[in-house]
């Protein structure tokens, strides 16, 4: 649900939780003390090579208009997990602590009281209070308020096209997941490049897991599968055993039959997925809407003049009868923590929450997403526009890392980027249009908030199982009631109990 490895508990399988004893007090580097904060600590992952040089001009303009110093400890991302375990367990705990996701750890730790509880909290802050709800009730543990999560796109989704394809078979872009097919059995088998090459319609790639937004999880909720969990009249069943999970993946397995998928769908490394589409050996990709851009860029460094012709998106289907299930993102991606064992007192709450609402204000939006107006961008028409320096260059790389430090909980307020070129314009404006249309027609997780214990214990065994039975149904390697056997031998495999201890939360949660 929120990464390739998660399922229905919406955190990672097999961590443990931290003894008490790291949640209370403790000494030494300032943690712990009841002190007034006068310099801000801070960990959060570092996505780049180099961390920003804390005397660097952005950090100086952030700690100015924050109005006490940073103390950050940038972590590399690949290790920032395991860091996070042995930090909450010392004795030099920062005040804010970035969590990536709602992992068991982090929810177990919140839980026991190690993380500060602020659902009754952020109200106080304006620039903290949550601009769509229902992102912060999936952020949330149990209903419960553990971190300020930072804020991602509620809607991603998009189909990717070749345009140039569409354009040599005079086709239509796909509105309904029918007109997709037919797209799909066209870019196969109808010779769409004009050179007699050997192409393929949909290109997906081996994929993991269940519930993480994939091609697969696109394809089940534009048939009508609900997403992860389905409310029936207040009560949650697993949406893979409803009816429309199969009968989505029916069509699904229609195509790869017909030849219209690529036939290493289920070993294709994914880090490879660009490379079929941009060589002219598939044409289509469903995806987040990101990758378009990425494709385009493949193709205007091959060609300046005329990559504008090669990619087109739509957003989500509407399913045969016209009806538009749309599948969202999460909505965010992990929190802003702050641990009780390096912020004890409520005044020192206050003063870290302060510093966290000015970062999160239109102002600080920008510093952080943008960095300084009139060094390393100007402003067009309500879009950044890059300054050429060496000191503009130095700011624009500190920016991915500082980045990871704000929330925009309250919604996104820095300035977009203005597109290179006419091409990436106009698909920029497609893009946001389909997607403000989308989230109209959002499904959302209902069981996104709450976390069973028996799935943080079982959740790696339960997702293979339905992760193995859509693959080998689609390799046809069992026909449909092999499919719903093996479906439900998730329930008899400690599935049940999952059900029955979501309910348990979500009855409690609703009331």
């Amino acid at each position: 649900m929120f990464s390739r490895r998660t399922l229905l508990g919406g955190a990672a399988a097999g961590a443990t939780a931290l003894g008490l004893a790291a949640c209370g007090g403790s000494s030494g580097g300032g943690s712990g003390s009841t002190a007034e904060i006068t310099t801000l600590k801070i960990m959060a992952p570092l996505l780049s090579e180099t961390a920003p040089d804390p005397e660097g001009q952005l950090q100086q303009a952030i700690q100015e208009f924050v109005g006490m110093p940073l103390d950050i400890t940038w972590v590399p991302n690949s290790s920032y997990g395991e860091r996070v375990t042995v930090t909450m367990a010392s004795d030099n705990i920062p005040h804010v602590m970035v969590q990536t996701g709602k992992t068991a750890e982090f929810a177990q730790t919140a839980e026991a009281g190690g993380y500060w509880d602020l659902t009754d909290i952020l109200a106080d802050y304006p620039n903290l209070t949550p601009e769509n709800k229902e992102v912060a009730h999936g952020a949330s543990i149990n209903g419960r308020t553990y971190g300020i999560f930072r804020l991602r796109d509620a809607m991603r989704a998009a189909v990717i096209l070749r345009k140039d394809w569409l354009a040599n078979l005079g086709l239509a872009e796909p509105e309904t997941t029918d007109d997709l097919m037919e797209i799909a059995r066209a870019f196969t088998e109808d010779n769409p490049a004009g050179d007699g090459s050997a192409t393929t319609g949909l290109i997906i790639p081996a994929w993991n897991g269940y519930g993480n937004n994939g091609p697969y999880d696109l394809w089940e909720t534009w048939h009508g599968t609900a997403n992860v969990w389905k409310d029936e009249g207040g009560s949650l069943s697993p949406a893979f055993l409803a009816p429309e999970f199969v009968e989505a993946n029916r069509s699904m397995r229609a195509m790869v039959e017909a030849g219209h998928i690529n036939a290493d769908f289920a070993t294709m490394d994914a880090a490879t997925w660009n490379e079929p589409f941009f060589t002219g050996k598939g044409g289509i990709i469903a995806d987040v809407s990101s990758r378009g851009g990425q494709l385009m860029g493949l193709f205007k460094d091959a060609d300046p003049e005329g990559y504008g012709d090669k990619v087109t998106m739509v957003g989500n289907l509407k399913n045969p009868d016209g009806t538009l299930w749309a599948l969202p993102t999460p909505g965010y991606a992990g929190y802003l923590t702050i641990p009780k064992a390096a912020v004890p007192t409520e005044e020192q709450l206050a003063t870290v929450l302060t510093a966290l609402d000015k970062l999160s204000s239109e102002e600080g939006q920008r510093l952080l997403n943008n960095g300084i107006e009139g060094v390393n961008y100007e402003v067009d028409g309500g879009e950044s526009i890059p300054i050429e320096s060496d000191e503009a260059t130095l700011i624009a790389s500190d920016i991915s890392a500082f980045a990871q430090i704000g929330s925009q909980s309250n919604g996104y307020l820095g300035y977009p980027a203005r597109p290179e070129g006419e091409p990436e314009k106009e698909l920029a404006e497609k893009r946001l249009a389909f997607h403000e249309a989308d989230l109209e027609h959002a499904v959302f997780n209902p069981g996104a908030a709450y976390m069973s214990k028996s799935y943080l214990q079982n959740g790696a065994i339960l997702d293979q199982i339905v992760v193995d039975a859509r693959l080998k149904y689609l390799a046809g390697q069992f026909d449909e009631a092999g499919l719903t056997a093996e479906l439900e031998r998730w329930t008899s495999s400690g599935g049940q109990q999952v059900i029955d201890e979501m309910n348990e939360l979500f009855q409690a949660g609703s009331n």
